[in-house]
Parts: structure tokens; C-alpha cells; sequence
């Protein structure tokens, strides 16, 4: 039974659906553009659906606000303004509260950044991947390297003060020397974070049907280490898996969901989590994920695709896949207030990560070692409740 002695921090996500073009390795719900988007509609559908997800979180305050896709900055900055202006009748900000949007540099220019940051967007995240054309073409972006680089420049030009550059290594054809020279064209321009992933085959994806070459696991692993060592070189620090931070830039947002903080998630297949302390009770939902019947649903309880309540193994498992991506790592009362349990809920999954030396438990601090990091996946085994299936970490 979960025991809650405080409700945790909560943030918003906002999902745009559409894209100009669907990436072959994204399976995200993102749907391409046919014709006009529906602008006007989408977003009375959001404002529709955030007042019915009103009475679960009543008299709580937002600490930061997530739009992502899909392709937001496909919408006009006066549909974010509507948007926002939304977010703030129905729910009380932060003063300071963090308010992302997610750009893809082929759809932005200095004017779109200018009047964007009139809205009260305050950081955005650019999804670059590549500085390099022909890596660029083989994984499906619309965008060029120097549309990347322009875009970054006009964000600055526009005012933004805290911006994060999305780069993907392992790409088909990409050695440890280009994802190297990659990173240092994104450090030249000096992005406040950094978001520095491998890219993964999903299941259900253009690349999972007809797999790319990609470089072999041994250069993978070179890859990695050499661009970590270059982004520690230039100044900046990792606080988990795959996200760099220069000063105190962290993304708070992500920090909220790998600290297992509460979300409301609304849009076309969007995600919450909300803690019930009332009830003892921590429940999931997911929004009708196709924009069409979103638009249609959106106004009604049917806008709610599935609700779930977690168990007490559910939420161990959720917090361990989302906290041992931390370089920092976790306390016994972190995982208590977060969950509601008793560390012992966890002791046998902390025990066998730490036999295999996947984790260190010292001080108090329960963290991944760095051969835990680079088998996240097979650590998180220890975490399921007896008799599951098979979990990949996110």
C-alpha cells in the first residue's frame, strides 16, 4: 500500500501531432501533414481537454511546460500564444516556471523565434541530429546543416538564453570521428544543453523494416566514449544518460519525470501520471492517440484512451527506469517520497544490481556504476516484479 507524506512536483506536456515528415527511426506518435492543419481546432481541443483534467489537480502549481511532437513549431506563435494563455486561466505557473518547445530547423527563422518569445516560451530544444548532410538525407530529416546552424543563430539573434541541441550518434555510415566533428560544430555555437543519444531501431518503424547499417557495436562504444570525453573537454557535465548541461541549464522538465515527479499529458496520445495521496493511489493515462478522433473525443470523456493505476511493482520498476538514468543517482527517502513505499520494496533489486557491480550503493546515494550505465537495459531486470516480460529502458 503506498503511504504519501507529500504531493509531488508537477509539470504539463503538450503534444503536437504533425510533422512535415515522418522520420524512419521515430515512433513517436507524430502523424504527417496532408493539406491544412487544424490549427484553430487542435487547440480549442487542447484547452477542452486540460479543464477536464482540472479536478485532479486542483490547487496545485505547474513548475514547467513541455510542448512536443511531432513538429510544434509547425503551429504559428500566435496558436503557442492561445495555447499558453489557456495553461495559465486554468492553472496557477511557477513564476519562473520552464516553458519548452520543441523546433525542427527546417520549419523556424529569426521572426517565428521573435514573436515566439513573446508568448513566454523560454527554452527551446532543436532537433539537429546531424551537422552533416548525407547523414542528415540518410535518416530522413527535412532539414540541412546549415539550416541547423542558422536556426540556432536566429534563436540567439531572437533573445533565447536557454536552448538545447538534439544530437544523435551511430548513425548509418557515421564513424567515431564525425560524431566527434558533430559535437564540435554544436559546442561552436554554444548551446546551453546538450541532448547526445544513440539512435536505437524501434519496433513498428520504417528503419525496423528495412534496417540501416549501422556502425558495429565496438564503435558504438567508441563513439560514445570519445564524445563524452570532448564534452567533458568543453565544459560541459552529464546529470543523465544521454543529457549534457552547461552552468545550470538542466532541463527541469525531464528532471521531474526521471525523479518520478507527477505530469498531465494532454493531446493526441499523450502520457500522464498523477499522484492520488488521498487515495493512496498513483494513476496513469493516455490520451486517443490519432489526431482525428482526438478532435472528435476531445471534449469528452472518450478523449482518455486507457487509465491504469499503478501497483506498488509498478512503481518500483517505473522509478528505477526512470531514476538510475540520473549520474546522481537516488537516496532511500527520494525513492520513499516519490513512491510512497519503503526503500525494503526495492532492497532485493538494489542488492542484485549491486552483486554484478551494475550499481553502487555508498553514502546513502544509490547510483548506476558506469558498466550499469551501458547495461541499463539488463539491470532493470532485477527490478521486475517476478514472472514479467522483458522491459527496455526509454
Amino acid at each position: 500500500m503506498f503511504d504519501f507524506t507529500a504531493t509531488p512536483p508537477l509539470s504539463l506536456y503538450i503534444h503536437i501531432p504533425w510533422c512535415v515528415r515522418k522520420c524512419p527511426y521515430c515512433d513517436f506518435n507524430s502523424h504527417e501533414t496532408y493539406g491544412e492543419i487544424p490549427e484553430r481546432d487542435y487547440v480549442n481541443a487542447l484547452i477542452a481537454d486540460l479543464e477536464q483534467d482540472l479536478p485532479a489537480v486542483w490547487g496545485r502549481t505547474l513548475q514547467s511546460v513541455f510542448i512536443g511532437g511531432g513538429t510544434p513549431s509547425l503551429f504559428t506563435p500566435t496558436a503557442m500564444d492561445r495555447i499558453l494563455t489557456g495553461v495559465r486561466t486554468c492553472l496557477k505557473l511557477r513564476p519562473d516556471a520552464e516553458i519548452t518547445l520543441e523546433a525542427n530547423p527546417g520549419t523556424v527563422d529569426r521572426a517565428y523565434f521573435r514573436d515566439l518569445l513573446g508568448t513566454g516560451i523560454n527554452r527551446l530544444s532543436l532537433g539537429v541530429q546531424s551537422f552533416q548532410d548525407i547523414l542528415l538525407e540518410r535518416i530522413g530529416r527535412i532539414h540541412s546543416a546549415a539550416e541547423a546552424i542558422a536556426a540556432m543563430e536566429a534563436a540567439r539573434n531572437a533573445g533565447f538564453d536557454n536552448i538545447n541541441l538534439d544530437l544523435m550518434f551511430g548513425l548509418p555510415g557515421q564513424t567515431p570521428a564525425s560524431a566527434v566533428s558533430d559535437l564540435e560544430t554544436a559546442m561552436a555555437l554554444q548551446p546551453d544543453h546538450l541532448s547526445w543519444y544513440e539512435l536505437t531501431i524501434e519496433p513498428n518503424t520504417p528503419f525496423s523494416r528495412h534496417p540501416p547499417v549501422r556502425p558495429a557495436e565496438d564503435a558504438l562504444w567508441n563513439m560514445q566514449q570519445a564524445g563524452n570525453a570532448h564534452l567533458r573537454k568543453g565544459g560541459y557535465k552529464r546529470y543523465e544518460v544521454s543529457a549534457w548541461v552547461r552552468g545550470d541549464s538542466h532541463c527541469r522538465h525531464n528532471l521531474n519525470y526521471w525523479r518520478f515527479g507527477d505530469y498531465l499529458g494532454i493531446g493526441a496520445g499523450a502520457h500522464g501520471k498523477l499522484t492520488d495521496t488521498a487515495a493512496r493511489a498513483i494513476i496513469r493515462t493516455v490520451k486517443t492517440r490519432h489526431p482525428r478522433r482526438y478532435l472528435d473525443t476531445a471534449h469528452s470523456a472518450g478523449r482518455i484512451q486507457r487509465r491504469m493505476e499503478l501497483t506498488p511493482a509498478d512503481a518500483v520498476l517505473e522509478y528505477a527506469m526512470n531514476a538510475l538514468r540520473l549520474d546522481g543517482g537516488f537516496s532511500a527517502a527520494d525513492f520513499t517520497l516519490a513512491t510512497g513505499l519503503p526503500i525494503a520494496a526495492a532492497r532485493t533489486a538494489i542488492h542484485a544490481g549491486t552483486s554484478r557491480k551494475l550499481i553502487e550503493h555508498t553514502n546513502g546515494i544509490i547510483r548506476t556504476t558506469a558498466r550499469g550505465r551501458r547495461y541499463l537495459d539488463e539491470l532493470l531486470q532485477y527490478w521486475l516484479p517476478a514472472g514479467s516480460a522483458h522491459v527496455t529502458s526509454a
